[in-house]
């Protein structure tokens, strides 16, 4: 039987580019209206993200769940029970929309976490099926996928606001309808594991060994901080614009730029991280980060959110990218399910940590402080970095760890 990773741009890489796509037009939609319903259905102003908690906590409580359902299963299954998840969750927002149920809404999301715990492998899968030359490649042009999640979901948030009879319970039915086009999508997708009857006998190493390692250690933080940062801007913008007097159209406009930034730059990402080295572009991506910090604390017209957010965005990109890439050098084949799931459970965690304090940093402390405070993460992913490239080099390996 031939492999699925003949060539870069086959059948499976190009499905899996767009069930990314319709993944983050899943999670763009949620963080677009869950924090904004939220406000709308608690009195108590600082639980507002709540509900966008939830799906991070969801997907951090699921991970392990996931790991050892694609060890048991393999990618395919395990995928396509994610999206049978996201259908059924974003029903149940719609129905905790309908009976203006704030806890229901939170549970619903905390569902949903599951489809995010799946989701985020969707990155790992396209390193399998590709040449082994061609993975930074892969994990960059399947994010990319996420410039679909940039068209659909902030325009779906928009235009299906007032579609049903509650404010933006159409929204949470349009992403049931998307739940099932990803559903036809995966169903077409070949995973070199689909044949898999039973879980692999040599699981590798035990985590404990893997995580010890510094590689694994920098790529972990990195991910997980650089994506905390991300989230704890991200998440707090509906409400900091909100209070701003801003329009949900011009909140939406500033979102789809954010994500725009997110995904574009993977089109480049893989290449620059193959010419320049994985920790070089991950540096650079935490610069970018700190001068979209700088340029939110100058100001709160739409030009100052909308630059921020994008720049934002890119930084993400950058650091995201390279931590998978720079994590791949951890784990064996063997090792890869537990790994990827420690690696996302650290992500969700601090995800976790990032949208419950954004809700409650921007309204009790505010928009200027909620970004000086994201400078404390940011600096700690830069003493890893320089950490490991010194390490590198004291080795005498190449720094850039390409």
């Amino acid at each position: 039987m031939s492999s699925p990773a003949q060539r870069f741009f086959n059948k499976n890489l190009v499905l899996l580019i767009v069930c990314q796509g319709l993944f983050l037009t899943n999670n763009v939609t949620f963080i677009a209206i869950n924090g904004l319903v939220g406000m709308s259905l608690t009195p108590v102003p600082w639980m507002a993200t709540l509900p966008v908690m939830g799906y991070v906590v969801g997907g951090a409580l699921s991970t392990g769940i996931v790991a050892r359902t694609q060890s048991r299963y393999g990618r395919k299954k395990s995928f396509q029970l994610g999206l049978v998840t996201a259908i059924l969750s974003a029903l149940m927002c719609a129905v905790s929309v309908w009976t203006q149920n704030f806890w229901l809404l939170t549970m619903s999301t905390l569902v949903a976490g599951y489809y995010s715990a799946n989701g985020q492998l969707y990155r790992f899968a396209a390193t399998e099926l590709v040449d082994a030359g061609h993975r930074e490649k892969a994990i960059s042009w399947v994010l990319a996928g996420g410039l679909i999640g940039a068209i659909i979901g902030p325009n779906l948030a928009k235009y299906a606001k007032d579609a049903a009879s509650y404010p933006f319970m159409g929204a949470y039915l349009a992403l049931a309808v998307v739940g099932l086009v990803a559903m036809l999508v995966m169903h077409c997708i070949r995973f070199p594991d689909d044949a898999r009857k039973n879980a692999p006998r040599d699981s590798g190493r035990p985590l404990s060994e893997i995580a010890r390692q510094p590689v694994f250690i920098v790529a972990a933080l990195a991910a997980a901080l650089g994506y905390g940062i991300m989230n704890l801007l991200m998440a707090a913008t509906p409400l900091a614009m909100e209070v701003c007097g801003f329009e949900f159209g011009s909140t939406a406009t500033v979102l789809q730029w954010h994500v725009i930034g997110m995904f574009a730059p993977g089109f480049i990402t893989g290449s620059l991280i193959k010419r320049f080295g994985v920790l070089q572009v991950m540096a650079m991506g935490l610069l970018i980060n700190f001068i979209c910090i700088a340029i939110a604390l100058s100001g709160t017209d739409f030009h100052q959110f909308l630059f921020a957010l994008f720049l934002l965005g890119v930084g993400w990109n950058f650091l995201f990218t390279g931590a998978t890439t720079l994590a791949t050098q951890a784990y064996t084949p063997q090792e890869r399910d537990k790994a990827q799931g420690a690696i996302n459970f650290a992500v969700f965690l601090v995800m976790a940590v990032s949208s419950f304090s954004s809700g409650a940093l921007v309204t009790t402390q505010g928009w200027y402080w909620l970004n000086v405070g994201s400078l404390v993460p940011a600096a700690i992913v830069g003493l890893a970095l320089l950490g490991l490239f010194m390490r590198r080099a004291r080795k005498g390996q190449t720094p850039y760890g390409a």
